[in-house]
């Protein structure tokens, strides 16, 4: 896996879910995030001062997002 030079610090409260949200755009990048940091992987909810390392993701431009072409709302969100 291509590592950036990037790390984040996270707050208190915070998930890989709602860090991959804020860092991509898309909350389905938590795995990639995930797997560059197995050690923190048995916290479902960060205490803060946690460092991540920050992976390179490819993430696609808009026009080619699936949720882009379905008006950018999720399913379950409708």
């Amino acid at each position: 896996m291509l590592m950036s030079n990037y790390v984040y610090v996270c707050a208190a409260g915070e998930s890989f879910d709602s860090i991959a949200l804020e860092i991509w755009r898309d909350e389905k990048y938590a795995s990639e995030l995930m797997c560059a940091n197995p050690e923190q992987c048995g916290k479902a909810v960060f205490t803060g001062n946690e460092t991540l390392y920050v992976p390179v993701v490819n993430v696609p431009d808009e026009q080619e997002s699936p949720a882009a072409a379905s008006g950018g709302t999720a399913p379950w969100k409708e």
